[in-house]
């Protein structure tokens, strides 16, 4: 079994494409957009503006992205709830972490908005927490006096809650449960 993407492998696919944004902006307009579409809807290739090379100039970078949206449906759909947002290692710095998680939720935002117009007065008070949640944390950053492991903390909470968010909207707008890929006993 292939092992699921990582960030730094997405990063270099999206160079390799002509791809300037940061990765995780990437990743997570296409989770936005499996919020709001099926994902054979999605051309993983339309989310970015493309050089327009030929994937094999390209190393396989466009077979990486359609990888990555295979395996970003498979985990909302995971009985697992295995999601989790692409985002830089913990050994990269955390300011470079909480950028990549802003972009991830600016992201997010418009690929939640890719879909056919949302009403939200019909969505859930949750969802239109969490989405303005999002929006608030497209503005997140890094005070330069604050305690290191306190903001350490912050920024892993941080992540378990879009980690969570997400997976709510998802289910929300989708509008089943996680398919369950074990059999059950009663």
């Amino acid at each position: 079994m292939q092992q699921p993407l990582r960030y730094d492998e997405l990063a270099e696919a999206l160079s390799r494409l002509g791809y300037t944004q940061n990765a995780a902006e990437y990743h997570g307009a296409l989770c936005g957009a499996l919020c709001v579409k099926e994902p054979a809807q999605i051309d993983p290739l339309k989310l970015i503006e493309s050089s327009g090379k030929t994937d094999d100039a390209t190393g396989g970078a466009a077979q990486a992205l359609h990888r990555l949206r295979g395996e970003s449906a498979n985990s909302f759909t995971d009985a697992a709830l295995g999601f989790v947002p692409l985002l830089p290692d913990d050994e990269e710095e955390l300011p470079q972490r909480v950028r990549a998680l802003s972009a991830w939720c600016e992201g997010f935002l418009y690929g939640l908005a890719s879909g056919k117009p949302l009403v939200m007065k019909q969505c859930s008070a949750e969802f239109k927490e969490i989405v303005n949640d999002f929006t608030e944390f497209t503005r997140a950053g890094v005070g330069e006096e604050e305690d290191q492991e306190l903001e350490e903390t912050a920024y892993a909470e941080l992540v378990e809650y879009v980690r969570v968010g997400a997976q709510l909207i998802y289910l929300e707008l989708h509008e089943r449960a996680p398919q369950d890929t074990a059999s059950t006993v009663h």
